[in-house]
């Protein structure tokens, strides 16, 4: 862009100034999800963050190069929270890029930056990353096209945060709103306070798909006892600057942050990120099972064609359907034997990730 300015030098230093020094990495964030086929996501950034990183300047914005943040991040990302990544474009979202003297220190630095990443709003492979950097084939630079599939027991399905932190993260954060919006006199507080004796809270939580329940005690000096299966102890929180808790349970301190979007808490920390949802009851009564089968979009994108008709009897594992995302085609398949009850699209429509697709009526 320079030389097309008219500039003599596209740079601030000739070829033979420059030298070549330390170690730098660079990782990808896609809008993707790797414990599912690396399918394409999309979504709102609803929340986007980034760590502290340098930042560079166009020579005809601010002169020469300029820089400032963090000396050895650096960030190339053009989109901002609130953006939305749509099915119509590469899915990456960021360039993470780090230097250090050694390669070692190198895959340090990229953990601490991918831990201090924070998105919300879409599956991102951000936790993938990390668990690549911290792989055997990768920190030792065993590096082949063979790498994933070898090293796939510690890249896939990884819970690094776990259930006891998570639902103590939870339940601190829910605390801490409560207190936020309770006034000055003691009818106004939410904490189950009473003048003698212990308060016993039930939460409900969902987590990977498992549907649990946490007591929380409360005791007369304040003492928070917080049970979660067969985890219990002492629950102890702070609120700190930047919307981050200082967090201890199970033997565990951590620095957490959480942003509640709906019923799913997501959960960030150094030891990883995860997502509970923390079930309102009241909001669920009365709700019912719903019976027969159905079938979702895995990821939003187009519906390319349908295999069936209404009418048609599928057996398990039968192709119903072919969608396109992100210049992907993906087989949508029958979950079990059945006969096809109603296509709820027609090809050339797009739907959104977890639209449901087709109605089966379960054999």
């Amino acid at each position: 862009m320079a030389v097309a300015r008219g500039r003599r030098r596209a740079v601030a230093l000739a070829q033979d100034q420059l030298k070549i020094h330390g170690h730098a990495i660079e990782a990808r964030i896609c809008a993707e999800n790797p414990d599912n086929n690396f399918l394409p996501a999309t979504g709102t950034l609803q929340v986007y963050r980034l760590p502290e990183s340098v930042e560079f300047l166009p020579p005809f914005v601010g002169g020469e190069n300029a820089a400032r943040g963090g000396q050895d991040v650096r960030v190339d990302s053009g989109v901002r929270e609130g953006d939305v990544i749509s099915p119509f474009y590469d899915s990456m979202v960021a360039k993470l890029i780090v230097h250090g003297d050694t390669r070692e220190q190198a895959l340090a630095r990229m953990d601490a930056a991918l831990a201090a990443t924070r998105i919300v709003g879409l599956a991102t492979n951000v936790q993938f990353l990390r668990h690549v950097v911290g792989s055997r084939s990768f920190s030792q630079a065993d590096l082949d096209t063979a790498l994933i599939p070898r090293e796939a027991d510690v890249l896939f399905k990884q819970e690094k945060v776990g259930l006891p932190l998570a639902v103590a993260a939870a339940v601190a954060q829910t605390l801490l709103a409560e207190r936020a919006g309770e006034g000055a006199d003691p009818f106004s507080r939410r904490d189950s306070w009473r003048s003698h004796g212990a308060a016993n809270r039930r939460f409900d939580f969902e987590f990977k798909g498992e549907v649990l329940i946490a007591q929380l005690v409360s005791g007369h000096d304040g003492v928070l006892v917080l049970t979660v299966g067969d985890t219990s102890g002492p629950l102890q929180f702070l609120a700190l600057e930047g919307g981050r808790i200082e967090l201890r349970f199970a033997g565990q301190r951590q620095t957490v942050q959480t942003w509640q979007r709906g019923e799913t808490v997501h959960v960030f920390c150094d030891a990883g990120a995860t997502q509970i949802v923390e079930i309102d009851a009241l909001a669920h009564a009365g709700e019912a099972a719903i019976e027969g089968g159905r079938l979702t979009a895995p990821m939003p994108g187009k519906v390319v064609s349908f295999a069936v008709k209404v009418g048609d009897k599928v057996r398990t594992g039968q192709a119903l359907a072919v969608m396109d995302a992100m210049k992907m085609e993906h087989t949508i398949a029958a979950p079990a034997d059945g006969t096809v009850a109603e296509l709820l699209y027609a090809p050339g429509d797009q739907v959104a990730e977890g639209a449901e697709l087709l109605k089966l009526a379960v054999a």
